[in-house]
């Protein structure tokens, strides 16, 4: 289920941005990044729609995961054309 980001509180959205950046694994290349910089990064891709928190009623965990594209029908025109 998807839980729109805007519907959070700041603490509460905070909290899951930064366990998400803690436990990831992605490789920044050879230079660190601060806490800051990852979690500033997540919330800008949460506002762009690039990503969504869901939660896994399942297993009543939360994730932050890649947003599915639209439906090819409901893209604006022109776009996705490759």
């Amino acid at each position: 289920m998807e839980i729109p980001h805007r519907d959070l509180s700041g603490e509460a959205l905070r909290g899951i941005v930064e366990s998400f950046v803690l436990r990831e694994g992605t490789d920044y290349g050879e230079r660190d990044f601060p806490l800051e910089a990852k979690v500033g990064a997540v919330m800008r891709q949460l506002d762009r729609g690039e990503a969504v928190i869901v939660f896994d009623t399942n297993t009543g965990t939360v994730d932050i995961v890649v947003a599915s594209p639209p439906p090819r029908a409901a893209r604006p025109e022109g776009a996705g054309n490759g």
